[in-house]
């Protein structure tokens, strides 16, 4: 068997998320099918970098799968590319070797999170920045933000029913600034690993705070408090974009 490695973008908003579901349309399950039919029929597993939950969009998911002999990767990646949905892309495969794991190896990933704070808000956007029509003080934000960069446990700030037991994540850059084209507010998390929902509930806690409705400490007493309920809403998937992965050598 022979191991690839290809990097994927997706329009997220007609995906109930990357991970195969039931009954429900997702990016693991459109890949798989194109595969196979690549593989003459035969059954193709991907493994991807992480799940993206529904109306997440990606600019850099990674995943790997292996096909029982080598294929010229160019070729491999146009061959999917050109049958796959128009709401995805394959942006590369290279050819790795046995012990690559898109999942497990060690690597850092990029979020991005893109909030429409224009009152109207644009409706052309609506799929892709989380409207969020009230005032906000950007200084606020940028303030309160920096809280959350370095090692902590990010209970606080995990939504319920994850199987996860250690929460405990390395932030490594937090910014929130205004794009001067859009005027959207574009936060930036890069770090070793993110739990489920966490970026969307640090994105929530940070508007609250821009809006006057919690204060400055507001991230260090969820840190410390390790408490859901003191943290701001969950905000929606659709500003979500899963920006990049870096792998380790």
């Amino acid at each position: 068997m022979t191991r690839y490695k290809a990097t994927i973008s997706y329009d997220g908003t007609l995906f109930a998320g990357f991970q195969r579901q039931t009954k429900v349309r997702s990016v693991q399950e459109e890949i798989e099918k194109t595969l196979e039919r690549l593989n003459s029929g035969v059954p193709v597993k991907i493994h991807g970098a992480g799940r993206t939950d529904s109306g997440v969009h990606a600019y850099g998911q990674v995943i790997h799968f292996d096909l029982p002999q080598a294929r010229d990767a160019e070729r491999l990646r146009f061959g999917l590319d050109s049958q796959l949905p128009e709401d995805i892309d394959v942006v590369a495969v290279e050819q790795v070797g046995d012990d690559f794991h898109a999942r497990y190896n060690k690597h850092s990933k990029t979020y991005e999170f893109l909030v429409d704070n224009g009152r109207p808000k644009n409706p052309m956007m609506r799929n892709y920045a989380t409207s969020y029509p009230y005032p906000l003080d950007l200084s606020l934000m940028q303030e309160a933000i920096k809280d959350l960069e370095g090692t902590h446990d990010f209970t606080g700030f995990t939504a319920s029913g994850t199987a996860v037991e250690n929460k405990v994540r390395t932030i490594t850059r937090a910014t929130v600034n205004q794009d001067s084209k859009t005027g959207f507010l574009v936060f930036t998390f890069s770090g070793n690993g993110f739990l489920y929902k966490q970026v969307r509930n640090m994105v929530g806690t940070l508007l609250k705070i821009g809006n006057g409705r919690m204060p400055v400490s507001q991230i260090k007493t969820v840190l410390e408090s390790q408490n859901r309920n003191l943290a701001g809403p969950t905000a929606a998937g659709n500003g979500l974009y899963l920006k990049e992965i870096i792998y380790e050598d």
